[in-house]
């Protein structure tokens, strides 16, 4: 489900302040509770994760994956495309609920290029030209294209940025390596300079961008009007404030924001990987990263991390008028469940919680509900008589609203 944001100039970012920091679009990772945190640590602009274009314009539920919020602007919705018809259509359904849109010439991957679109665009201009124009007559948002430099020739590269900026790009995003270059490769910042050099529009730079060091040095040696990070941001969110490694209050922000909005573990559990791997021991790692459910990660950070707060993930003035729904949905499944006490894990309550919220989950978010409903919390690690009874579930709903009512 989209909500409707509160727009903002992309175009007045790039007029008001000199050195823009961007989060790159990341599959699977750069989603909303992550841009959301980022918000609190200087980032100007967070990208959506790469989406396929055809998929998104035919598939109402693949539009549910992209959600947004007025606390999530500005953000910018990059699709991957090879057909310009379906590029227009998808960022026609999108375009209410963004401030910009983006498309991919940049994604390496082999099967992306096997499918003609990310690198494969970059390599073709006469595609990307066609693409644009299509683009730029659909939506009356700003438009952007994210590029890789050319295998062999850089005289390819210009041509490119130079059709996009005659046929009204807003602003372009140059990688410094090609499509066949590792990660850990130099970047080519004389590549991103000449093509920065070559037009009038605002450029950002990609690729290297792991701290201010490495931002100012990509400032000094390319003139860009600003710096986009990927991995440098999964690894320390907080990076573009100066930190040098991630702030546990980051964290601690990212988890909340993780369960309310109802992240799947895989990513949940992935994105604090990558962002605690420098403060744990190789040890701690090793077990960590073995976890496989929100009960257990969130135990491990307890008694590793005391310090991390997990905040009660709403009200029950809030959450009662969509209580009422969950409680209805139980009651019609005949729901028992019995809480086992496994030690410090109460793995049967977040189980109960995750059964209730997959069977009325839509029903509920139609209404208008928080994705918090999602992961409710019934107060059974401080009630442990009630977290090992049987009782019905409609019982754990009344004790968790008699325990959160203060």
């Amino acid at each position: 489900m989209v909500y409707e944001c509160r727009r903002q100039s992309i175009l007045q970012l790039f007029e008001d302040k000199p050195n823009l920091n961007v989060c790159a679009p990341m599959v699977r990772y750069s989603k909303g509770a992550f841009r959301e945190v980022l918000r609190d640590y200087n980032v100007d602009i967070a990208y959506t994760p790469m989406i396929l274009a055809d998929v998104f314009k035919s598939s109402e539920f693949a539009r549910l994956d992209y959600t947004t919020n007025d606390r999530d602007c500005p953000v910018v919705v990059q699709f991957a495309a090879h057909d310009p018809v379906d590029l227009a259509h998808a960022a026609q359904l999108v375009a209410p609920y963004a401030d910009g849109i983006d498309l991919n010439c940049g994604c390496p991957q082999k099967w992306a290029y096997k499918e003609c679109i990310g690198a494969y665009l970059s390599e073709r201009p006469e595609m990307v030209q066609e693409m644009v124009r299509s683009v730029k007559g659909a939506v009356d948002i700003p438009c952007s294209i994210k590029i890789r430099k050319h295998p062999t020739d850089m005289r390819q590269t210009i041509e490119l940025v130079r059709r996009a900026e005659k046929l009204g790009i807003d602003w372009i995003t140059v990688h410094g390596r090609t499509r066949h270059q590792k990660s850990t490769e130099p970047v080519d910042y004389e590549a991103i300079k000449l093509a920065k050099e070559s037009v009038s529009i605002p450029v950002l730079a990609n690729g290297g961008i792991f701290t201010l060091a490495d931002a100012d040095e990509m400032y000094n040696r390319t003139g860009v009007a600003g710096v986009m990070s990927a991995r440098g941001l999964l690894q320390n969110p907080a990076l573009f404030a100066g930190y040098a490694e991630t702030p546990l209050d980051c964290v601690e922000k990212y988890i909340n924001l993780a369960l309310a909005y109802g992240t799947p573990t895989f990513i949940f559990h992935h994105h604090l990987m990558y962002m605690m791997e420098s403060m744990m021991s190789g040890v701690e790692r090793k077990t960590f990263n073995c976890l496989s459910s929100v009960p257990a990660i969130l135990d491990h950070l307890s008694c590793y991390y005391g310090e991390i707060q997990i905040v009660p993930l709403g009200t029950a003035a809030s959450l009662t008028p969509y209580i009422a729904k969950v409680k209805a949905v139980i009651e019609n499944s005949g729901l028992q469940h019995t809480m086992h006490d496994s030690g410090t894990n109460f793995q049967g309550e977040y189980s109960l919680v995750t059964k209730v919220a997959q069977e009325c989950m839509q029903s509920v978010l139609d209404s208008g509900a928080p994705r918090v409903l999602c992961y409710l919390k019934f107060g059974a690690r401080t009630d442990k008589d009630i977290a090992a009874s049987d009782i019905s579930a409609t019982e754990k709903v009344d004790h968790y609203l008699q325990t959160h009512t203060q």
